[in-house]
């Protein structure tokens, strides 16, 4: 069967393998999908990445700056808190990529499909949460201290322009950001293993039993800061919904099925949009479907998960063994002061805190230009421009990343550059954006997969539990952001 074909007897077909219901497309506005068995699973050492690449992006903002700048200033009593942010990200990754395994489709496609105008939802969200350049900005500011000063505003610019320099020419794309990444934990790891050893005090050990025996919410600090901690505890808004693209290109379950996203300049791009399949639900694949379930299953616990929780702990460790009594900025400056007295106390490590810090803040913008260019690329691709042979996906990718580059460029030069304000701003927009597509993944995986893989059991109530939750924080942010402003 072709991508293209949309006989009676392969709809019915396709409506046989969901449960006798029509797959969605929006009205008749996205092209159909069509019946094809579910490709041969692999193992796990060939599909290590998404996972990584997730995790690694995510060390960033909630890693080196949100959940250290909470602990300086409260303690650990909040570190539960990341535990809940990642494994509630953990159980949203998974049911985007039940999506994508299925079907091939991205989760944002599959809203599209519910509603063909959740793309323009979600595009204006991702861009109102990362047109902020406050992971640049924190880069460039962190690389500052270490080099002994410099304007992070040119700094920051200039970073812009590499990620964008290297996303436009990368042959497959996926590939050069998956290495930038690896790389990335790679030098985390290192420092996260010099600071356990060294660097982290018995104070900072014994502190962290305050999260299991003094739990607490610091709600001092604001509501916008707890929920943006919360929501990037590893991943965060967007980012989450591009795991489908990533696990796609990284060939998981049907996604191998489907085109992969490389440069308009050195790759070769293809026209139509990237719409899937469905798989019928015999034996065969339904055993295929199981394995392939659970190496994804594996592959997010044991990179994003573990990776994710590890970090936070070692640097919400390191920034209370340093920091905490002392009264420390209410900005991003606090990492200044963090450096300094690890070099008072050790002779070199802090300027080698700062230098992971700004390489890791770097990897994490090329991560959110990445995904941001993949997110909207594919969603206007799918859902406005499927019949434009001249905009191709990876023209709209690269269209994408430098206008991001270009509005960051700007924001950066209107003199508005303050990283904490900036991330605050981005994880709070993330949070919303969580609690809205949270609950889509519950009606899309219910309405469009085949019964036996449908999302149900205790993983639906997880779902809900999450819906639930971020539901409450974003309320509880609008009601403190507006006694803020007006009370």
């Amino acid at each position: 069967m072709t991508h293209d074909s949309s006989t009676s007897t392969e709809a019915t077909t396709v409506e046989a393998a969901i449960g006798g219901r029509a797959f969605p497309n929006a009205r008749g506005r996205l092209p159909g999908v069509t019946l094809q068995d579910l490709p041969e699973p692999q193992p796990l050492r060939r599909l290590l990445g998404p996972g990584v690449v997730g995790a690694a992006i995510g060390l960033a903002s909630g890693e080196f700056i949100l959940w250290p700048y909470i602990s300086a200033h409260v303690g650990l009593i909040f570190l539960w808190g990341a535990v809940v942010g990642v494994i509630f990200q953990f159980f949203i990754n998974m049911e985007i990529e039940r999506y994508t395994l299925a079907t091939g489709e991205t989760a944002l496609t599959g809203f599209s499909r519910l509603w063909r105008h959740w793309t323009l939802v979600f595009v204006v969200l991702a861009v109102l949460s990362n047109m902020w350049p406050g992971w640049a900005t924190s880069s460039a500011t962190v690389f500052t201290y270490a080099i002994g000063g410099g304007d992070p505003t040119w700094i920051a610019i200039a970073e812009l322009v590499t990620i964008g320099v290297i996303l436009t020419i990368a042959p497959f794309i996926y590939r050069w950001v998956e290495r930038i990444e690896f790389l990335k934990v790679g030098a985390v790891l290192v420092l996260i293993g010099v600071a356990l050893a060294i660097a982290v005090t018995a104070d900072g050990y014994s502190g962290l039993g305050d999260t299991v025996t003094n739990p607490g919410l610091p709600t001092d600090l604001g509501f916008a800061l707890i929920l943006g901690a919360l929501a990037y505890a590893g991943a965060g808004g967007g980012q989450n919904l591009v795991q489908s693209n990533w696990i796609r290109d990284k060939g998981f379950g049907m996604g191998a099925r489907m085109p992969k996203l490389v440069s308009p300049i050195t790759g070769e791009p293809v026209a139509k949009p990237s719409t899937g399949y469905v798989f019928p639900p015999d034996a065969g694949n339904l055993s295929r479907w199981r394995a392939w379930w659970k190496v994804a299953n594996t592959e997010q616990l044991v990179s994003f998960v573990l990776i994710t929780i590890v970090t936070i702990t070692v640097t919400s460790l390191l920034a209370y063994s340093t920091l905490f009594g002392q009264d420390p900025p209410n900005d991003v400056s606090f990492l200044r002061l963090e450096g300094e007295v690890l070099n008072d106390r050790l002779g070199w490590f802090g300027t080698f805190f700062w230098v992971i810090g700004a390489y890791s803040l770097f990897a994490a913008a090329l991560g959110i230009l990445d995904y941001m260019g993949r997110l909207v690329s594919d969603s206007v691709k799918v859902s406005y421009l499927p019949g434009s042979g001249w905009w191709t996906e990876a023209k709209l990718y690269v269209a994408v990343v430098w206008a991001h580059i270009v509005v960051g460029s700007a924001i950066l030069l209107s003199g508005f550059d303050q990283p904490l304000v900036l991330l605050v701003i981005s994880a709070s927009v993330a949070g919303v954006m969580m609690f809205i597509y949270s609950g889509l993944l519950i009606k899309l995986n219910r309405r469009t997969l085949p019964r036996p893989i449908q999302i149900g059991g205790w993983r639906m109530g997880v779902m809900s539990l999450v819906f639930l939750f971020f539901a409450a924080f974003s309320v509880l942010t609008v009601i403190d952001q507006i006694r803020d402003k007006f009370f």
